[in-house]
């Protein structure tokens, strides 16, 4: 399974370019509402112009959970091929970002899916044919300890953990974008940091 991609000082992460001012809002919304009708439209500039706007992001929010760049970039592309064949049922009851963010997750969700079946598939037939591979005897460190623990968190749990502590969403936003109540953001978090202190538990005794 890819490792998840943890930001190197372990702190958590704050996301950029957020307005917070109504005003800007305002006209930062008006503005895309602009660009959504000149993309079904059919105007090309108009939709590099709002994939430029949104895929920085989304491509680091991927990252985050793929831990694979190039696995990232081709769920970045997929989550634009389906939003742009899905634009016009656009209806503004949500902000684009929180629309296209959750249709960024459905598809790393399911293609995280495909992956790990695939992969597991693999692990199978290297078994078959008596391929062995030997495990490093040294400790791994802090940071493979965590990514791995990351990574055997339950689906839903991982993916507000890195929302939440390593990309900054605020609780309001996971639960637009992932369709769950702000209460359920919340217990999802602390399961998650719990499960997370329990996995590391170990290694912080080694470490005294």
């Amino acid at each position: 399974m890819p490792r998840a991609a943890i930001a190197s000082d372990h702190q958590y992460a704050q996301s950029a370019g957020r307005i917070d001012e109504p005003e800007a809002l305002t006209a930062e919304l008006a503005g895309e509402t602009r660009l959504i009708q000149r993309v079904l439209a059919g105007d090309s500039a108009a939709g590099r112009m709002l994939y430029d706007a949104h895929a920085p992001r989304i491509h680091r929010l991927l990252f985050r959970l793929t831990g694979d760049l190039d696995l990232a970039k081709e769920l970045t592309q997929d989550t634009f091929i389906r939003a742009f064949g899905k634009l016009d049922g656009f209806r503004g009851e949500a902000a684009f970002s929180t629309w296209i963010h959750r249709i960024a997750v459905t598809v790393t969700m399911n293609g995280m899916r495909k992956v790990k079946r695939f992969r597991a598939r693999e692990a199978d037939l290297e078994e078959a044919a008596g391929i062995s591979i030997a495990e490093p005897s040294a400790e791994p460190d802090l940071r493979d300890r965590l990514a791995g623990a990351i990574d055997a968190l339950p689906e839903v749990l991982r993916v507000t953990l890195v929302m939440h502590d390593v990309e900054g969403f605020t609780h309001g936003e996971i639960s637009e974008i992932l369709g769950v109540p702000d209460g359920t953001c919340k217990s999802r978090l602390a399961t998650a940091r719990a499960r997370l202190r329990t996995a590391l538990a170990d290694f912080a005794t080694d470490c005294k």
